[in-house]
């Protein structure tokens, strides 16, 4: 049915913007990738993995990874990016986070194997379905949507209304200004670390609840279209991030319900490439790059 596609691709969609806003809030703040983002990502579903085998409730697996993917968070930076701020360390700083990602991923597999694993749910959570217009519509996934899309507008109002927001996007703007203000930049980017890890944790949780497993090498398939994603929405802008993500979720939602299902891997190259011949600077820039 086409609209349970579209709900497949809008939820798909919503995971890959959570991935895009981590990378979007990083790059907004330091100007450098965190190559480690898309292991964060892939941690969050042997989170839930670890709470289903431990025989814990699943909603506690929700708590449990902002907390552990934010700590990683909170590692990297102080591993691979506090000491490498200036711009000649922007090499340094990436091949820094990308060791850190390696190391996640052997740790991962020497604790669960290589193989995906399997998320056990009970059954009423994987089977209980609800009729919209005569559409059979699975509850996980309109739940897992509306935690998605809730995390987004927390993000938001965060980012736009808070005390914390406005020293990110101070520091955004000019760390050297905002330190000047009184900001403590140093503070600040570890505060948008552990956001960013935080959202990608729980992405990678909501996707385990999805798909039913979880995979050591999926961090780096998620991780790698969402930076797509962030330069279809625009680097650094969070509005661009969101609709990037849901953009390409429901693209490939849609490629599948056409029977052109093995474009879906590739689709989001060829929309960031129309993208970017039509509006260089991504959907929602101008030619000077918006901060987060």
């Amino acid at each position: 049915m086409l609209a349970e596609q579209i709900l497949n691709g809008i939820v798909l969609g919503s995971m890959y913007a959570l991935v895009a806003l981590g990378y979007t809030l990083v790059f907004g703040v330091l100007d450098k990738l965190n190559f480690a983002h898309g292991e964060t990502f892939m941690l969050g579903g042997f989170v839930a993995v670890a709470a289903s085998a431990l025989g814990a409730p699943i909603w506690l697996a929700f708590p449990c990874a902002i907390v552990l993917c934010g700590a990683l968070g909170l590692l990297v930076e102080w591993v691979s990016f506090r000491k490498f701020q200036s711009a000649d360390a922007q090499i340094t700083a990436a091949l820094s986070s990308l060791a850190v990602g390696l190391i996640v991923i052997d740790l991962v597999q020497k604790s669960f194997g290589s193989e995906p694993v399997s998320l056990e749910l009970p059954l009423a959570v994987r089977t209980a379905t609800v009729n919209i217009a005569g559409t059979e519509l699975a509850w996980i996934k309109i739940a897992i949507l509306a935690v998605a899309l809730t995390l987004m507008a927390a993000l938001h109002a965060l980012v736009q209304y808070t005390r914390v927001g406005r020293n990110i996007r101070a520091v955004a703007e000019s760390p050297l200004s905002a330190a000047l203000l009184g900001v403590n930049v140093r503070q600040v980017n570890q505060q948008t670390f552990v956001i960013a890890s935080a959202l990608a944790g729980m992405a990678g949780l909501m996707l385990a609840l999805r798909t039913g497993y979880a995979a050591s090498d999926i961090g780096f398939t998620f991780g790698i279209k969402a930076l797509a994603i962030m330069a279809i929405g625009g680097m650094g802008d969070l509005r661009g991030a969101m609709a990037g993500g849901i953009l390409v979720g429901v693209i490939e939602a849609l490629a599948v319900q056409y029977g052109l299902g093995k474009l879906g891997e590739v689709v989001v190259w060829i929309v960031m490439i129309l993208v970017l011949l039509i509006r260089p600077a991504g959907l929602f820039q101008s030619s000077t790059r918006q901060r987060a």
